[in-house]
């Protein structure tokens, strides 16, 4: 990267220990603030879910993991009652404890963790301090000079206006480097205090590869290095040429790839990449970190600028996914003991028709002349899609009645990620007019075993044997009733598993925007014939270790 100097150096006003006489307030202040953190951190995770992939964005439930461990919170209420202090100061305390506790380690992943601490620690303070982050929207594209970045900075930073990264602290397993490789941004991470005396604006050029930075580059060296970055601009313009081109197997069998988006404005990218149409639009951006649901309006804007901006594509939106483990600060969703087993996805929105009806209407609006779906998540009886369906049906009577146009025909559908589902999806497949599996809940739900629970991760893996026979008999019981199956789970976006899913007969394949030209690379590489050979091996495979095996051999 060839660039100008950005230094970014955002700061929190000092920390001042104040005493005070109303502990309760106070530590009422401080659980406020750490659930507005909480609902920052899952737009962030939604975020960084489309533009780098679940594998990726996990740092952020890493996040929310923090914030929820209860010795945290309680070290933070001790100092607020038995010191009788402010919760900015009580929490600064607990934070740099737990910081200094993570440096000490003698591993350096965890060592790393250090910032990770720091970042969400910050993030409440902001909260406490009621301050908000400097932009990271450049008038031109730059380089960025930092300290640090937090995974938060680089969740929010726009590829196309920074060049590079170079940071002070951090090491290659700092989660904000493990961001900026999957963002596709050269970075440089702990080079040291020297960065500071860069001059904004001044040029410089590095070199994400070889770790090296060039503070004053001559001509010579700006000549090589602007060949050696258009070299590698090309490949990358290579690798996304050939992803705009349809994913058709060696025997001519086509297979939809499109993306998987959580806002309007990622759809662009989505097209970029190769993406044939949107397989999942997540709405919970629109709901979530603020104090009130969204309008119609609001909702009608968001989908239709998706919408424009796909095209003659299509774009399926999945319906409110909240609820549990996704709060929303305006609806009492009370304490679940299990929230992934509790009131979510369908359930919550036929409850809640006051958030749901003006969102089917907004779909429904945003509907006319654009080719827009409708996808319930979470549904595990056909009684909930029939009620579903009934809502949609009541809203278009009502639209119709009040003149306002939509698409009559709207194509409604389910998710499929309750196993429930599974064993009556002969009954849904009459009601649905298609079929999208959610892997990463089916799989957790299939193999009763927490995907967040890391002494049961073995067994939380998609490649189960278990979870492929039931993604085997949805796509059996979809195309006996002539609806199509798609897959909009992590497990679609891994282009080691993408034979095996063409051989179980999946006609569409959703992920996030990156995974799209490896996958359509890997489809263009099999015959129906072998992938479906390849499939029915996987389906008696005994373990998950056994059936990645049987693909890596296959590749």
């Amino acid at each position: 990267a060839i660039g100008p100097v950005v230094q970014y150096r955002p700061q929190l006003p000092e920390v001042k220990v104040k005493k005070v006489k109303d502990t309760g307030a106070e530590w009422a202040r401080l659980v406020t603030a750490v659930q507005s953190a909480r609902l920052e951190i899952q737009l962030l995770h939604k975020q960084a879910v489309v533009q780098v992939g679940a594998g990726e964005a996990a740092i952020f439930e890493a996040h929310l993991l923090f914030l929820d461990d209860p010795d945290v919170l309680e070290a933070a209420k001790t100092h607020i009652e038995s010191e009788r202090i402010n919760a900015e100061a009580a929490w600064q305390q607990t934070i740099l404890a737990t910081a200094n506790r993570y440096r000490a380690l003698e591993d350096a992943y965890m060592r790393a963790r250090a910032a990770d601490v720091e970042d969400v620690g910050q993030r409440v303070l902001g909260q406490l301090m009621d301050l908000e982050r400097p932009s990271l929207n450049f008038r031109r594209p730059s380089i960025l000079i930092a300290a640090d970045l937090t995974p938060s900075d680089t969740a929010r930073l726009d590829p196309k206006k920074v060049l590079g990264i170079c940071t002070e602290l951090g090491g290659a397993t700092s989660h904000s480097a493990i961001l900026a490789r999957a963002l596709g941004i050269p970075a440089i991470v702990g080079l040291g205090k020297q960065l500071e005396t860069l001059a904004e604006g001044q040029t410089i050029a590095i070199n994400g590869q070889q770790g090296r930075l060039w503070i004053s580059p001559d001509d010579a060296q700006l000549t090589n290095l602007a060949e050696q970055r258009i070299a590698w601009l090309t490949e990358q313009r290579r690798v996304k040429t050939v992803a705009q081109q349809r994913a058709i197997t060696k025997d001519k069998k086509y297979i939809e790839i499109a993306a998987n988006i959580g806002g309007p404005n990622d759809a662009a990218i989505a097209l970029e990449y190769g993406a044939e149409g949107v397989g999942l639009f997540r709405t919970e951006f629109l709901f979530m970190g603020r104090a009130e649901a969204p309008t119609e309006d609001e909702q009608v804007a968001a989908y239709v600028q998706a919408a424009k901006a796909l095209g003659d594509k299509p774009v399926i939106i999945r319906t409110l996914d909240v609820g549990g483990d996704k709060p929303l600060p305006y609806i009492d969703q009370g304490k679940e003991e299990n929230p992934f087993l509790g009131w979510r996805g369908i359930r919550f929105c036929l409850d809640e028709t006051a958030v749901f009806k003006p969102q089917l209407r907004a779909i429904l609006r945003a509907s006319h002349q654009h080719k827009i779906k409708i996808m319930f998540p979470m549904v595990g009886a056909l009684s909930e899609l029939l009620a579903a369906k009934a809502l949609v049906a009541e809203v278009k009577a009502e639209l119709k009645k009040e003149k306002v146009a939509f698409d009559p025909n709207i194509q409604v559908g389910i998710m499929i990620e309750v196993p429930s589902a599974v064993a009556i999806a002969d009954q849904l497949a009459k009601e649905a007019d298609f079929f999208s599996i959610g892997t990463n809940d089916l799989t957790q739900y299939v193999m009763a075993a927490d995907r967040g629970n890391a002494r049961v991760a073995g067994l939380a893996q998609a490649f189960q044997p278990a979870v492929l026979r039931m993604i085997k008999l949805t796509v059996d019981a979809g195309h006996a009733a002539n609806i199509w199956v798609g897959m909009c789970g992590e497990l679609a976006g891994n282009p080691l598993a993408t034979a095996m899913l063409v051989g179980l007969g999946l006609d569409e394949l959703s992920m996030s925007a990156p995974a799209i030209p490896a996958v359509k690379a890997a489809v263009r590489e099999i015959t129906g014939y072998d992938a479906q050979r390849l499939a029915e091996q996987a389906l008696q495979m005994a373990s998950a270790e056994a059936v990645i095996n049987l693909l890596q051999a296959h590749q």
